[in-house]
């Protein structure tokens, strides 16, 4: 491949000065883990102020505060108790909270005038990602969903070359990876619970490989979905070396596999799993009609990738391969919220807006609806 054609997929990354004086009013909504790594971003930027907290385990939050220092953030013991309190004092949350409380924070958040930055998934159901897309449109403010590999150089190179118009018509995607031993409960059962957790690999690392596809082909409206779930992992003792009573609880899927079709014909073909006895499910790949793009499997897609895009075309009647180089890694973590925070200071978009990942919730809802009937179901968006 010549350099010309190399260069189509250089990527400068812009350099942005900020008023560090305008300070944002940030809470955080749901002191676990996760709040965590919000909690390290922020305190590296100069211009955001932390100035509350909230969770619904007594101590918790006030905990969260003692750990990193947050002496001035006032703690609460639910998110309607800090909104009432604060939301003349705030412009942003961080929602961090399990899954089955993604929609009601957001909606209290939004319904109050707080702009919101709220974690993935979206929602565990379609239904609930409407009513906050409901919120967001009464209120007028800004809500992104946390999906920082978008962040990535490297994850922006393949919608970068499928925009190109290197591969044509594109008519078949595959999400592959996935984890062989990664059900997550080192911090506890959270994200196995039914009544907490709501969905299983599909919505916690499935979630990215779907956005990595459909945000490279525009976000295409899905049409119908025949999906499949397993819990053969989560739901055997000797799955947990050192908590057996874990089987008991775990109530979500920890194998989802779909055959998704789009508009525009294509063909979107899903597989993500906590747990299997295989390394990984395959590499993604997105078929054109003048190209191939091979994208190398990792366990979460919640990140980067650790090696080059491949690029498959015929050149002079001949099959040829060339690669992407690797760009530059960033802290995607920390782009994610400084770009979150840079919307609320500017008056702009959401880096990650839901009029896209709506259609990725309903992928995620329709793969679980069809698991359950056994059989393929139709995706129908209610209007906003």
């Amino acid at each position: 491949m010549t350099n010309d054609i190399l260069n189509q997929f250089k990527h400068n990354q812009e350099v942005k000065e900020r008023d560090l004086n305008e300070k944002v009013k940030v809470a955080i909504i749901g002191t676990g883990w996760i709040a965590g790594a919000h909690i390290h971003q922020y305190l590296q930027m100069e211009d955001v102020e932390v100035v509350a907290l909230a969770d619904l385990v007594p101590g918790r939050a006030k905990d969260f505060a003692d750990k990193y220092g947050l002496t001035n953030a006032r703690c609460y013991q639910s998110d309607e108790e800090l909104l009432a309190a604060e939301k003349d004092n705030l412009d942003a949350v961080s929602i961090c909270t399990y899954n089955a409380q993604h929609a009601p924070c957001a909606i209290h958040a939004l319904d109050a005038g707080v702009n919101v930055m709220l974690e993935k998934p979206f929602t565990v159901t379609l239904d609930e990602a409407v009513e906050i897309m409901r919120a967001e449109k009464r209120s007028g403010k800004i809500l992104t969903i946390g999906y920082q590999p978008r962040m990535s150089p490297n994850m922006q190179m393949v919608k970068k070359i499928v925009d190109s118009g290197e591969l044509g018509k594109i008519y078949y995607m595959q999400a592959g990876g996935g984890r062989r031993h990664g059900i997550p409960t080192p911090f506890g059962t959270s994200f196995i619970e039914k009544e907490t957790g709501g969905i299983g690999a599909s919505g916690d690392i499935g979630t990215y490989s779907l956005d990595l596809l459909m945000l490279a082909v525009g976000y295409p409206k899905p049409l119908t979905v025949s999906g499949y779930t397993s819990d053969y992992f989560g739901k055997d003792p000797e799955y947990y070396e050192n908590h057996p009573e874990y089987a008991k609880l775990f109530g979500v899927d920890d194998f989802s596999a779909a055959f998704v079709r789009l508009e525009g014909d294509i063909i979107l073909d899903f597989r993500i799993s906590w747990a299997m006895h295989m390394d990984t499910a395959g590499d993604a790949l997105i078929l054109g009609t003048k190209g191939g793009m091979r994208i190398p499997s990792t366990e979460c897609w919640n990140g980067d990738f650790s090696g080059p895009i491949k690029i498959y075309k015929n050149a002079g009647g001949q099959p040829v391969e060339y690669e992407i180089p690797m760009l530059p890694t960033v802290d995607v973590f920390y782009e994610k919220l400084r770009s979150f925070i840079d919307a609320v200071k500017e008056g702009g978009k959401a880096t990650v807006p839901s009029s896209e990942i709506i259609y990725n919730q309903a992928i995620i809802d329709g793969i679980n609806r069809s698991a359950a009937l056994g059989k393929e179901v139709e995706i129908v968006i209610p209007e906003i």
